[in-house]
């Protein structure tokens, strides 16, 4: 009789099985795909969601003609169980190497380090570790790699639950744990927020991701999604999702980080309510207006360059004469200007798709409409699109060559010094978003600037 239940208990579960299978992505007419939220490559704040793998994986849909579902895991173990059950039609940031699952192509591959405080005395060698506690993400495939480790160097391994790797990296800022594990591109990403975190030890390997299929016609599914991996390789796509995101995140230092931290909290509420008053003005976000400030004057609203450029926001004379500024170093009147000259910038790029009119503008706040415009018909020329910041980052600094500013109306202009202006600002704005509440104005807030908001 007990193996008579145990078969029609595991004909049930064969049976429940089968019903949870979803159809082929054009028979089930979406693309059904789970995901972990994780900082680097899958947030969600209410109806919005963004990442490197949300765009990635929509432009994938795209190219099938199909909407996508995202169903979010609680670790790499739900996604793969996920995608080994047929529940979703592809598992989005899965480390290679199940053999129970087909997986596309690499996607990255990560380094994998050991983060420690910079003033705590730290592992310095992989024998260090031994008999230390290191913590990771409950599922990560860092535990195994640390549990794989040499008997010599192998630590005592905490999976934590519950938390996403900007978290477990807030608890060695906080020193409620002396060592955690992750991996390089969450590393990057939290000593913008928290300077104070040193990479100790780099593990031994590489972790490469991509997509894992594992349900009805997964083959079918993998090489499409091969060949789309492929293509977005060759015409620049994935490289262009890539420095959305990440495009940014090294280009200021440790020192420069801490230095706006200490600002954020002597400087910037004296400021705050100008900002927002600001926002109210230009529909700009006033986080976004902070950075610009920062970046322009350090919050000195008797700032003054030595070309007679002044104040909160560093207005040129004709800038302050055309937006009709009586005072450029009224701190709220310069403000309120500069917020106003934002948006105009940005209402004159009206073919480029958010986030990249706003850092467009951006380069065209520093550098002038009319070298702005200048180096879009270089751009165009160089076979680049005039409306992506990518290719745009890539053509500034061309600017400052003789045989390219011979070709403009304009003359010659320090681009890349609006690149580097324009990458410390969404730096700043990251920290910003992640530190400073967001502020309920009466008016919208423009699209552009809650895309690249800082990781949870």
């Amino acid at each position: 009789m007990s193996t008579l239940l145990r078969l029609i208990c595991c004909l049930a579960l064969a049976c429940l099985a089968a019903c949870t299978r979803i159809d082929p992505p054009e028979a089930e007419g979406r693309l059904v795909v789970a995901v972990r939220e994780t900082p680097a490559f899958f947030r969600q704040e209410g109806e919005t969601a963004s990442g490197f793998e949300h765009d990635l994986v929509t432009a994938f849909a795209d190219s099938l003609g199909l909407k996508v579902r995202f169903i979010k895991a609680a670790d790499s173990q739900e996604l793969n169980d996920l995608a080994l059950a047929g529940r979703v039609h592809l598992a989005a940031s899965m480390p290679l190497g199940n053999s129970q699952l087909q997986y596309s192509t690499p996607i990255r591959s990560l380094n994998q380090w050991i983060v420690g405080h910079s003033d705590a005395l730290g592992p310095e060698k992989m024998s260090d570790l031994a008999g230390q506690t290191v913590e990771v993400i409950a599922g990560s495939p860092l535990a195994d790699t640390l549990r794989g480790l040499d008997e010599k160097s192998r630590p005592i391994v905490v999976e934590v639950p519950g938390v996403n790797e900007m978290e477990l990296l807030e608890r060695v800022a906080g020193r409620k744990t002396a060592l955690v594990a992750v991996h390089g591109i969450h590393l990057d990403l939290g000593v913008n927020f928290h300077p104070e975190l040193e990479p100790l030890l780099q593990l031994p390997g590489k972790l490469e991701f991509g997509w894992a299929f594992g349900g009805e016609k997964a083959g079918e599914l993998r090489a499409r999604a091969d060949a789309f991996i492929a293509a977005t390789r060759a015409d620049g796509t994935l490289a262009r999702i890539h420095d959305r995101y990440f495009g940014h995140i090294k280009r200021i230092n440790a020192e420069g980080i801490a230095k706006f931290l200490d600002d954020t909290r002597s400087k910037l509420p004296n400021w705050r309510r100008h900002f927002q008053s600001a926002q109210d003005l230009s529909g700009i976000d006033w986080r976004l207006l902070a950075a610009l400030a920062y970046q322009e004057s350090h919050w000195d609203p008797l700032a003054t360059s030595p070309t007679n450029v002044r104040g909160m926001m560093m207005l040129t004379e004709d800038t302050a004469d055309y937006l009709r500024v009586k005072n450029r170093l009224d701190a709220n009147e310069s403000i309120r200007a500069g917020a106003r000259y934002l948006a105009e910038l940005m209402e004159q790029i009206p073919d480029a798709k958010d986030p990249d009119r706003l850092w467009l503008a951006l380069s065209a706040y520093n550098l002038g409409m009319g070298h702005f415009r200048g180096a879009r018909s270089i751009a165009k020329s160089m076979k680049r699109d005039p409306d992506v910041w990518y290719d745009m980052k890539q053509v500034l600094p061309q600017l400052a060559r003789p045989e390219i500013y011979a070709r403009l109306k304009s003359g010659a202009a320090r681009g890349g010094e609006a690149v580097i202006m324009v990458e410390n600002i969404r730096s700043y704005y990251d920290i910003l978003s992640r530190f400073e509440p967001a502020y309920s104005s009466p008016y919208p807030v423009q699209s552009a600037l809650s895309v690249n908001a800082s990781p949870r």
